[in-house]
C-alpha cells in the first residue's frame, strides 16, 4: 500500500487506555507512519495537536477532533450503535486507509469498528459472562496495580498488536471480496446451473446464496496440506449460507460410505469418501468428483 508521507501529531488521553484509542491510534499511524504520539491531557498540547483521538470532549473531522465523550455523544449509526473514538477515525479515514475501496471499508465497519464501539459505549454486553472480546484482550496490555510497568509503555504494545490485528481484518475482508467475485464469475459460466465448479478452493456459500438460485452442489479441490494428497470435493449447497440443511442432500446410498464400497455404489473408481450427513464427499480427481456430481444430480 502506498502510505500517505505527512508528519502529523496525534494526541491521546494518558494513563489507562481502551481498545477504542488504541485501535484509532492503530488506524492513523498505519495510514501516518511517521506520526509523533503523544499522550497526554495536557489542554496546550491538545490544542497544537493535528489530530486528537478520544480525549478534549470534541467531534470535528474538519479539524482532526474525534472525541466521543461529550455530552449527547458523537452520533450513532444508523442501527443504533453508538461511534466510539474508533469509529469517527474510521469514518473519516477509513477511506483513505482501503484505498478508496468502499465495500472493505463497511465490512470492517461491520466487523471491527462498530463492535469495538459498542463495547466501549456500553451499547453490547457479551452473551457469555465468561467470553474474552477483543476489547477484553486490549484490555489486558494495561499495567495492573501490582506491576510498575509505564502506561505509555504498554500502549505503545498495544497499538502494535492493534496493528497486526487491523491489517488482519484488512486481508481477510479483501480476501472474502475477491473470492465472492472468482464465484460469482464461476456461477454464471457454469455448464449446469445445478453444479458450480471452483477451480481452487474459495470461501463460496455467501456468494451461491446470492447468485446460485439453481444451484445444488458446489465442486472444488480441498486445500491439500503437503502431507496430504489432494482431492475433489463435492458439497452439497445449505439453504442459507449458515443453515446445516441442505438444499439437496447427497444420495442416501453413499452415506457413511469410503473408498472401495463407495466405488462399488457409483462405479465411481476413484471416489474416496462421502459424510455420513451427506453433505460432502471426495474424489481423488476433478472427473471422479463431477461424476459423483451427475449422479447426485440424475
Amino acid at each position: 500500500m502506498q502510505k500517505t508521507m505527512m508528519k502529523k501529531t496525534i494526541v491521546t488521553h494518558g494513563g489507562k487506555f481502551h481498545a477504542d484509542d488504541v485501535f484509532s491510534v492503530a488506524a492513523l499511524t498505519y495510514l501516518f507512519p511517521d506520526a509523533n504520539v503523544i499522550r497526554t491531557r495536557d489542554g496546550q498540547l491538545i490544542a497544537d495537536a493535528d489530530i486528537v483521538v478520544d480525549v478534549g470532549q470534541e467531534y470535528d473531522s474538519e479539524t482532526g477532533r474525534f472525541d466521543h465523550h461529550q455530552r449527547n455523544g458523537a452520533g450513532a449509526r444508523d442501527n443504533g450503535i453508538p461511534y466510539s473514538s474508533f469509529g469517527l477515525v474510521w469514518c473519516h479515514y477509513g477511506l483513505e486507509i482501503c484505498q478508496g475501496n468502499q465495500q472493505l471499508v463497511d465490512m470492517l465497519d461491520t466487523d471491527l469498528v462498530s463492535v469495538i464501539d459498542a463495547i466501549d459505549c456500553g451499547y453490547v454486553t457479551s452473551d457469555d459472562e465468561h467470553a474474552v472480546s477483543l476489547s477484553q484482550t486490549i484490555g489486558l496490555f494495561n499495567p495492573t496495580w501490582q506491576e510498575s510497568d509505564d502506561f505509555d509503555a504498554c500502549f505503545k504494545q498495544a497499538v502494535e498488536f492493534a496493528t497486526h490485528i487491523l491489517t488482519r481484518f484488512m486481508a481477510t475482508a479483501q480476501a472474502q471480496l475477491n473470492a465472492y467475485q472468482q464465484v460469482v464469475h464461476a456461477i454464471h459460466h457454469a455448464a449446469d446451473p445445478r453444479v458450480i465448479v471452483l477451480d481452487q478452493y474459495l470461501p463460496w456459500k455467501q456468494a451461491v446464496h446470492d447468485h446460485g438460485e439453481q444451484a445444488l452442489y458446489v465442486v472444488y479441490p480441498s486445500p491439500a496440506q503437503p502431507s496430504l494428497t489432494q482431492q475433489w470435493m463435492i458439497q452439497a449447497v445449505s439453504v442459507t449460507p449458515d443453515s446445516f440443511a441442505n438444499k439437496q442432500s447427497l444420495p442416501a446410498t453413499w452415506a457413511g460410505l469410503s473408498d472401495g464400497e463407495l466405488q462399488q455404489v457409483t462405479g465411481v473408481s476413484d471416489a474416496r469418501f462421502c459424510h455420513n450427513g451427506r453433505f460432502i464427499a471426495g474424489a481423488a480427481s476433478l472427473a471422479g468428483a463431477m461424476s459423483l456430481a451427475g449422479l447426485a444430480t440424475q
